[in-house]
C-alpha cells in the first residue's frame, strides 16, 4: 500500500500536470470505485476546474474551483498516469478524467481496493474517513505531547499502535519496519512500556524517514509509480524491510521476520530486543 511519502510524491507530480485545468469530461468504468452516487459524482466534477491537489496522510485531496473536494485513496495498487495517449488506457483503468489540454488523469488499480468520494471542501474535517486520522510526521501536530498520550494507552505491540491511524497517520507497513528498527525497538515491545525517551525517537525518527522518503520519490516495492510513471528509489535505502535472512546492517545479525498483527514484520532480534 502506498504510504505518506508515496501519495506526496503522487500530489506533487498530479499538482504539477493538472492544477488549473478543468475537467471536460469524466467517465467512471468501476462503479464501486466511488463511494456515493456515481451520476452524481460525474455531474459535479464535470465543468469543475482543479485548483490544488493537496493531501492528509495516505489521502489526495483534488480540491475543485465549485467548492467540492475528490478524497482519493489509493489502498493496495492505485495509481495516477498523466497522458495523452490512448494506449495508456487499459482494463484496469477505471476512472479516466479529460482535461481541457487534451491530457488525461488516469486512475488505474488492478485490485479495484481503491475509493474516490466527493465532499464539500470547507466541511473535509467533518468526513469520517479524515475526521478519525491521528498527527502525521512533519506537521505541527507531530509533537510529544500529542503523540505520548495517544501511544501510552495502548496495551498493544507497538507495531500494530503505529499501524493504527487514528494514533499516528501516515506511516505503513514498510516505514513502520524502519523506524522501529532505528529506534532500536522490538516490534512486539508493549506500547505502554516505552519510555519518554523511546517515544521521542519515533517522532524524531518518523520524520526524518518521511524527508528521506518524499526525497526519494518514495519506495517501489510491487508496482507503485508516480503521475509521470516512474518508480521511487527509498527502496534502496531500506535497512530491514524485505531484508529477512540478511545481516543487519548495524550488528551483523541475521534480519528476520515474523508476524505482528497479521502483519509481516521485519526487525533485528539483536538490536531490538522486547522491553
Amino acid at each position: 500500500m502506498p504510504e505518506m511519502p508515496e501519495v506526496e510524491t503522487v500530489r506533487r507530480g498530479l499538482n504539477s500536470y493538472v492544477k488549473g485545468h478543468e475537467i471536460t469530461h469524466v467517465e467512471i468504468r468501476y462503479n464501486d470505485l466511488i463511494t456515493g452516487d456515481v451520476n452524481q459524482f460525474i455531474e459535479f466534477v464535470t465543468g469543475a476546474t482543479i485548483t490544488d491537489v493537496g493531501r492528509r496522510a495516505k489521502f489526495l485531496l483534488i480540491h475543485l474551483d465549485n467548492g467540492y473536494t475528490i478524497i482519493s485513496h489509493l489502498r493496495m495498487e492505485g495509481k495516477y498516469r498523466i497522458s495523452a495517449d490512448p494506449n495508456a488506457i487499459d482494463k484496469h483503468s477505471h476512472a479516466i478524467f479529460t482535461l481541457d489540454n487534451g491530457q488525461k488523469m488516469i486512475y488505474n488499480d488492478v485490485r479495484k481496493f481503491g475509493r474516490m468520494q466527493l465532499w464539500n471542501t470547507d466541511d473535509l474535517k467533518n468526513n469520517k474517513s479524515i475526521q478519525k486520522l491521528g498527527p502525521e510526521p512533519l506537521s505541527k501536530e507531530f509533537t510529544f505531547e500529542t503523540l505520548k498520550p495517544r501511544i501510552m494507552r495502548h496495551h498493544k505491540d507497538i507495531k500494530i499502535v503505529l499501524l493504527d491511524q487514528s494514533v499516528m497517520s501516515g506511516l505503513g507497513n514498510i516505514y513502520v519496519d524502519e523506524v522501529l528498527w532505528k529506534a532500536k525497538l522490538h516490534p512486539e515491545t508493549t506500547a505502554n512500556h516505552l519510555s519518554d525517551k523511546d517515544i521521542q525517537n519515533i517522532i524524531e525518527l518518523s520524520n526524518q524517514e518521511m524527508e528521506k522518503a518524499i526525497a526519494s520519490g518514495g519506495s517501489t516495492i510491487r508496482s507503485y509509480i508516480d503521475a509521470s510513471g516512474h518508480k521511487g528509489n527509498m527502496q534502496n535505502s531500506l535497512k530491514v524491510y524485505g531484508k529477512e535472512g540478511t545481516p543487519c546492517p548495524r550488528c551483523g545479525t541475521e534480519i528476520v521476520k515474523i508476524k505482528v498483527g497479521g502483519r509481516g514484520t521485519h526487525f533485528c532480534p539483536h538490536c531490538q530486543v522486547i522491553k
